[in-house]
């Protein structure tokens, strides 16, 4: 989905519950002062805080669908995991105000018999907050945005918490004078509980928390389908807004050429991203050993080390050497030296090479191929 699309479908239901949502507050706050509901004004205070959030959504989805560019190379998904985790602490600091506030008329026994009017109030606001969760987290899930999924959760909480409210308000009709006040700081420690749960997800994914086991586990089975993998290891995963993004090793056969490992490579990139939805980016190091937990190699001398001291004066003594290649394994090193057909200094090579090497203890062996400078096959393009 295009980011513009995807904008566009997060800005359409943010705004109609930010009206939704101040329709709502300033009928339930008028309501409970005039019917003496303070869980209704608790409610209605509720919704007002909604409107912050929802404007705070609309930044965040706004900037975080945007592209990746030169200085966010990954995307800008990471803004709407700031901005959930923004969400989460205003939802803790509005139910901590309204359950100590509603806590504090309890203990003043200030608490008023609310009157029944205030009841139907309390059940519209349910109607019309359920209609915003089912909405809400409908689109949330068809954009795959964390954000907008939260949002539609805090919703449910809105109509959970007028549920609440209205259980109150009844209970406090039937005399129980302090079930109003006691409906409002049930609202306030639900929302609490929510927005710790949000802000906990955000965290996870800021400090870059490795994905579910079972998604491991389905990527692992990805890619064991394909052939040439011989094994996987450092297998790394994090989570960017509704996208995975994983590294990993590959473990291929020791002798294969590049170009070969390379098209492995690609086979796992593009099966990874087309069989799983949700995985954005995947970077696969090609590896001819198990180098998990040492790198047996990395202390070897580099190419051009070794044909200065070796193999440029074995070709210099024996020119009919066309070119070499040169492996890396196991804490090793094989040289291949392909010669011409007709090479006739085998003996005398094989001579200077055993002198040359005799107090060398990385170099393993040294394999001779005669090469025929011959194109067998060339298809024109």
């Amino acid at each position: 989905m295009k980011a513009n699309d995807r904008y566009a479908q997060a800005k359409r239901i943010t705004i109609y519950g930010g009206i939704t949502n101040a329709c709502l507050g300033i009928l339930k706050i008028i309501g409970g002062v005039l019917y003496n509901s303070h869980a209704l004004i608790a409610d209605g205070l509720h919704s007002f805080s909604d409107l912050l959030t929802d404007a705070m959504v609309l930044f965040a989805s706004k900037y975080g669908s945007q592209d990746a560019d030169d200085t966010h190379q990954y995307g800008h998904q990471r803004i709407e995991t700031a901005g959930t985790l923004l969400l989460a602490l205003l939802l803790v600091l509005a139910g901590a105000a309204i359950a100590w506030d509603a806590f504090s008329a309890v203990l003043s026994s200030s608490t008023k018999h609310p009157h029944w009017l205030a009841l139907p109030i309390a059940i519209l606001s349910i109607i019309c907050n359920e209609v915003l969760f089912f909405t809400t987290l409908h689109i949330g899930r068809s954009i795959k945005s964390a954000l907008i999924t939260a949002n539609a959760w805090h919703h449910r909480s809105d109509s959970a918490s007028s549920a609440i409210v209205a259980i109150g308000i009844f209970g406090s009709l039937l005399g129980w004078a302090h079930f109003d006040a006691i409906a409002a700081i049930i609202v306030g420690f639900m929302i609490i509980k929510m927005g710790l749960a949000y802000g906990w997800n955000s965290v996870k994914e800021l400090v870059d928390t490795a994905i579910d086991p079972e998604t491991l586990k389905k990527i692992e089975q990805v890619i064991q389908q394909i052939q040439g993998v011989n094994k996987i290891h450092q297998l790394r995963s994090r989570s960017m807004g509704g996208d995975v993004i994983i590294d990993l090793h590959v473990l291929v056969e020791p002798f294969i050429s590049v170009s070969e490992g390379h098209y492995i490579a690609q086979h796992v990139h593009h099966l990874l991203i087309s069989k799983l939805p949700q995985v954005k980016d995947v970077t696969v190091h090609i590896d001819p050993e198990d180098d998990e937990l040492v790198c047996p190699s990395i202390k070897l001398p580099a190419r051009q080390q070794l044909e200065t001291e070796y193999i440029l004066k074995w070709q210099a003594s024996c020119p009919g050497i066309l070119n070499w290649v040169l492996h890396y394994l196991d804490g090793k090193i094989i040289i291949d030296l392909f010669c011409e057909p007709d090479f006739k200094k085998t003996k005398s090579l094989a001579t200077k090479i055993t002198r040359d090497l005799a107090d060398n203890n990385v170099i393993e062996e040294v394999r001779f191929y005669c090469q025929q400078p011959s194109v067998f096959l060339r298809k024109s393009s």
